[in-house]
C-alpha cells in the first residue's frame, strides 16, 4: 500500500488489528525486516511498517532534510496520513530510532509504549567505521559503488550472532540495496550528528521513564556497543548475548514475545500516564 506524505509516495504494510503499533527499520533494510516479528504480534495488534523516504519503494519528500526535527514531522505526518489519532506502541531499530524517538519527544502524548533495538540517540556516541566512511567525501561513494553482495553478506553476518541471515533475506536485502537507496544512506550518515541528540536524549529518558519502555539490545553488535542499551531510560533492558545487530532477524519469536509482553503492560496502564508526559515535549 501507499500514502502520500508531504508530496512523496510511501510504501507501508498494514496488518491485523487492535492498538496501532508502529515499526520503523534501519539500515540498510526496509520494511520487510519487521515480517516474522509482526507475524507473531498481528494477531493482537494493528502492525504498521513503512519504507523510510528513500528506502524500498518510498520515495523522499523533497523538502525532507536529515534533521531530527524533519524526521518527527515526517513520522507525524505519516500517521496523520493512515488517520491514527491514538497513541501507539512504537518500535525502532537502527536508523529507523532518530526518526522515531524524535517523534516520540516531539509527541509524548501520542506513544503507548516503547521499544528500542540496537539505535543510537546519545550525544556521546562516535560513528562506527562503516559510518565514518560513508561520511567523507568520495570515500563514501566509492564505498556505495563497490559494495557487493559478498560483501554486503560479510558485514550482516560479522555483526550478527548464533543465529545468521539466511541467504535468502541477504539476497533480498541487496537486490533491494539499490542505487536510490545507496545515495540515501550517504545523506543520512553526513546529516546525522550524534552531538545533535544533545537534549533529545535527555528528553527521551524522561519519557521513557513515564511510559512502559523496553530496550532488547544483541550484545554482539560490533556498530553500537552494548552499554548504550542502558543509556534510553527505559524501564526494563533485555539484553540478548548471543545476537548481534538485528535481534528481529536473528531472534524473531522472542523478540515478538517481549513485544506482546511490554504492549500488554502498556494497554493496562492507566490513560493518565500518558498525559503526564506531556511536559517532555517542552
Amino acid at each position: 500500500m501507499f500514502v502520500d506524505v508531504h508530496g512523496a509516495s510511501i510504501h507501508f504494510s498494514d496488518l491485523g488489528a487492535g492498538i496501532p503499533t508502529l515499526f520503523l527499520h534501519g539500515i540498510p533494510d526496509s520494511r520487510t525486516v519487521w515480517d516474522d516479528v509482526i507475524a507473531g504480534v498481528r494477531g493482537c495488534y494493528r502492525c504498521i511498517a513503512p519504507d523510510l523516504p528513500g528506502f524500498g519503494q518510498s520515495a523522499v519528500p523533497k523538502r525532507f532534510r536529515v534533521t531530527l526535527d524533519d524526521m518527527a514531522d515526517f513520522v507525524d505526518a505519516f500517521l496523520a496520513a493512515l488517520g491514527i489519532t491514538q497513541p501507539i506502541n512504537l518500535v525502532v531499530h537502527d536508523i529507523g530510532g532518530p526518526y522515531g524517538l524524535a517523534w516520540a519527544v516531539r509527541h509524548p502524548d501520542k506513544v503507548r509504549s516503547i521499544a528500542i533495538m540496537n539505535t543510537v540517540f546519545q550525544s556521546e556516541y562516535r560513528w562506527h567505521r562503516y559510518g565514518r566512511i560513508c561520511r567523507t567525501p568520495v570515500l563514501g561513494e566509492l564505498l556505495q559503488l563497490l559494495t557487493s553482495q559478498s560483501g554486503l553478506a560479510q558485514a550482516m553476518r560479522l555483526n550478527s550472532g548464533v543465529n545468521k541471515p539466511s541467504r535468502a533475506h541477504i539476497s533480498a536485502t541487496y537486490h533491494g540495496f539499490t542505487g536510490s537507496v545507496r545515495r540515501m544512506v550517504l545523506r543520512l550518515y553526513r546529516g546525522l550528528d550524534p552531538e545533535g541528540f544533545a537534549h533529545w536524549d535527555e528528553q527521551l529518558r524522561a519519557l521513557s521513564a513515564r511510559v512502559p519502555s523496553l530496550v532488547i539490545w544483541g550484545d554482539r553488535d560490533t556498530y553500537i556497543g552494548n552499554a548504550f542499551a542502558d543509556r534510553f531510560g527505559a524501564r526494563q533492558v533485555m539484553h540478548l548475548p548471543q545476537c548481534g545487530h538485528w535481534p528481529m532477524i536473528e531472534m524473531p519469536e522472542a523478540v515478538s514475545r517481549y513485544l506482546l509482553e511490554l504492549f500488554a503492560k502498556a494497554a493496562s496502564a492507566r490513560p493518565a500516564a500518558y498525559a503526564d508526559t506531556s511536559e517532555a515535549s517542552t
